[in-house]
């Protein structure tokens, strides 16, 4: 499979923060950029922690009596965990200790285990919450760029997910 991003876009000295869905760098400093097949054979060995920062619309609390609203179905690498919102490049502090205590509740205060992050294809959400956590002191960052468009593509399975809940960390 082609990989989809493009040598020629550079990597930014900061975050992205606008323009998500374009495509997207071939390197990220301090971490590893993994093709679809070395995903799938991390999650088939169940080698590393699969983390989605697709974002995500919550159903708003004050809607009108009466008011249709559909939930977005999200079709997940099975057994990721699902944070969403993670990836903007400028985070409020309430996204910034969910994001950090999503990782803690799987990962502990171990930042030398794998940690995968992913999104779509040609989504920057991806490459920036893998470089927060560089940033943050995790030292087996991988990102996997082709996200759930490339696994999908491989013909990999899928399960409906959630985000993991905020409020389990207030």
């Amino acid at each position: 499979m082609a990989q989809a991003f493009a040598e020629t876009v550079p990597e930014p000295v900061g975050y992205r923060t606008e323009n998500y869905r374009a495509a997207v760098p071939a390197t990220l400093e301090g971490a590893r950029v993994i093709p679809t097949e070395e995903a799938i054979a991390l999650w088939k060995n169940k080698k590393a922690l699969f983390v989605d920062v697709l974002p995500h619309d919550p159903k708003p609390k004050n809607l009108p009596a009466g008011t249709i609203w559909k939930e977005k179905v999200r079709q997940d690498i099975p057994g990721s965990i699902w944070l969403a919102n993670v990836g903007y490049g400028v985070l409020n502090k309430e996204t910034e200790v969910y994001f950090r205590n999503g990782l803690k509740s799987r990962l502990g205060d171990d930042k030398d285990s794998l940690v995968l992050f992913y999104c779509q294809e040609n989504c920057w959400m991806s490459w920036n919450a893998a470089k927060r956590a560089v940033e943050w002191g995790y030292r087996a960052v991988l990102w996997y760029p082709l996200g759930t468009d490339g696994w999908v593509a491989a013909g990999q399975p899928t399960e409906k997910n959630v985000p993991l809940e905020r409020a389990a960390f207030e």
